[in-house]
């Protein structure tokens, strides 16, 4: 049965209150939040999927067979995402003269102090950067540090082949006028200049030979990013955006209660009702009793 025009006028009378200020801004609100909360939930999505990919790379990287480091870089070479992480090995004789410190970095405690970065040169003469690892700073950042020494003679570093670091990459400003001998990134063009040789490409993490007594602390191993933390943030942005227009249909609901309550209490709505004091709301009102 088609309802009749005063049934159909009264259902529309008890959404009028969505035209009210307070009720128009809380729907626009909604509206917005919808899209904007859907957005999120795909930005998370794309964080997650770009972590996993970055998780597996690396862990590819870190379990793939070690080569000499000269099959994958060379002097004015760029290391490639695919080959950042590889294991390498590299064989020649440590220049402890040529020795720099890279400031300002931390160890797995978050205590701050130097990378140790010792030239290896082959057999070919080219030169491999090596980071031997972290010694502290021991309060003093101005001289050049105490370092342990390397191994003496012909010596073979197996490693992480690691790019050039860079500020746009690291955030790291590359600060000039520092102390003799100090560096604050890892590039290996400026330290061919400095040297005066064929650097390669990059530098190596050094893992082996492992620290043995007085000995730079060893860079720990690249940790995996949380991808899944992404994922779980992703399904909650969803599920928000799906609780918004719920949620505002239950405050719409239960504003038509409320009012519908009102009404049969003899409480006036927005205005309607009798309005002569002590008036019961339906127009009509019970005598007084007569003084006597």
């Amino acid at each position: 049965m088609r309802p009749t025009a005063q049934e159909y006028r009264r259902g529309v009378h008890r959404y009028r209150f969505l035209l009210t200020l307070q009720w128009v801004i809380l729907t626009l609100v909604a509206i917005a939040l919808i899209p904007t909360m859907i957005r999120l939930g795909f930005w998370q999505q794309h964080r997650y999927e770009e972590r996993t990919a970055r998780n597996d790379l690396v862990s590819r990287a870190l379990h793939a067979k070690p080569v000499p480091v000269e099959r994958l870089t060379s002097p004015g070479h760029t290391v490639t995402r695919l080959d950042k992480y590889r294991t390498v090995t590299a064989t020649g004789t440590f220049d402890t003269a040529h020795e720099v410190v890279v400031r300002r970095r931390t160890n797995s405690d978050g205590e701050v102090g130097f990378h140790v970065l010792t030239p290896l040169r082959l057999t070919d003469g080219a030169v491999v950067l090596v980071n031997r690892g972290w010694i502290p700073a021991n309060g003093v950042q101005t001289a050049f540090p105490k370092i342990p020494a390397p191994p003496s003679g012909r010596t073979t570093v197996t490693g992480r082949l690691m790019a050039d670091e860079t500020t746009a990459a690291s955030g790291i400003k590359n600060v000039k006028g520092l102390p003799d001998r100090q560096i604050m990134l890892i590039n290996s063009a400026e330290e061919a200049r400095r040297l005066g040789a064929k650097v390669v490409g990059g530098y190596v993490e050094q893992t082996a030979p492992a620290p043995r007594g007085d000995t730079p602390e060893q860079i720990s191993s690249p940790g995996s990013e949380d991808a899944p933390l992404n994922y779980a943030y992703m399904i909650q942005w969803w599920l928000f955006a799906a609780a918004v227009p719920v949620g505002w249909w239950f405050l719409v609901r239960r504003e038509i209660r409320d009012r519908a309550e009102a009404a049969a209490g003899g409480a006036p709505q927005d205005g309607s009702g009798d309005d002569s004091p002590g008036g019961s709301g339906d127009g009509s009102s019970e005598p007084e009793p007569a003084a006597v």
